[in-house]
């Protein structure tokens, strides 16, 4: 089984994660930030992935640090679940949509870490969640979980469904790339290495 258990403790966080990237869509959340755990439980369901998750972070000051942070776990979890990556399928491209919203997200888990996020959001907060936070949370886990990640949004109005069509396309990406490809032999690579 493709999984991780890390903990990671700061003067402004403290989270605990446990991963199955081969699970049933089982999840528990609990960030301090109701739309943040709701994105997440979208995550781990439409990726297939149990996540349990649990982040006391410094919610006094913003949800700034916790977003963040978890981006950090996630991505590192990630990274070691997939061990050595064999048999992976690496790419993977999604459309999804959420009633008038449609997002793009294209992966490579290339040992690389670059984002393109263009999703222009024109509510602030959603909940207690800052929009722009999308962003670091994304940036966070692509540089730790070595990952390419291309996220677009095509057209939209409403900001929860703009970011819900976000969450469920990554989780989707995701489940598609980590995909176990029977027929391919070694790491998905010219180079022989991820």
């Amino acid at each position: 089984m493709r999984q991780a258990n890390l903990k990671r403790k700061t003067t402004e966080t403290d989270i605990s994660l446990k991963l199955n990237l081969d699970g049933s869509g089982q999840s528990k959340i609990s960030t301090g930030v109701g739309f943040f755990d709701h994105m997440l439980e979208l995550f781990a369901k439409h990726g297939s992935f149990d996540l349990d998750l649990n982040c006391a972070g410094d919610l006094n000051v913003d949800c700034h640090h916790s977003i963040e942070d978890i981006g950090i776990v996630l991505g590192s979890a990630v990274k070691e679940a997939l061990g050595d990556k064999v048999q992976i399928t690496r790419y993977s491209s999604i459309y999804l949509p959420m009633d008038e919203a449609l997002a793009l997200v294209v992966m490579d888990i290339s040992g690389r870490n670059y984002l393109h996020y263009d999703v222009p959001v024109s509510n602030e907060n959603v909940g207690e969640f800052k929009s722009e936070m999308a962003e670091e949370f994304f940036y966070a886990f692509c540089s730790n979980a070595g990952v390419t990640l291309h996220i677009k949004l095509e057209y939209g109005k409403n900001a929860h469904h703009i970011l819900e069509a976000v969450f469920k396309g990554f989780g989707r990406a995701l489940k598609a790339a980590v995909a176990i490809d029977e027929n391919a032999k070694g790491v998905p690579s010219t180079k022989g290495v991820l």
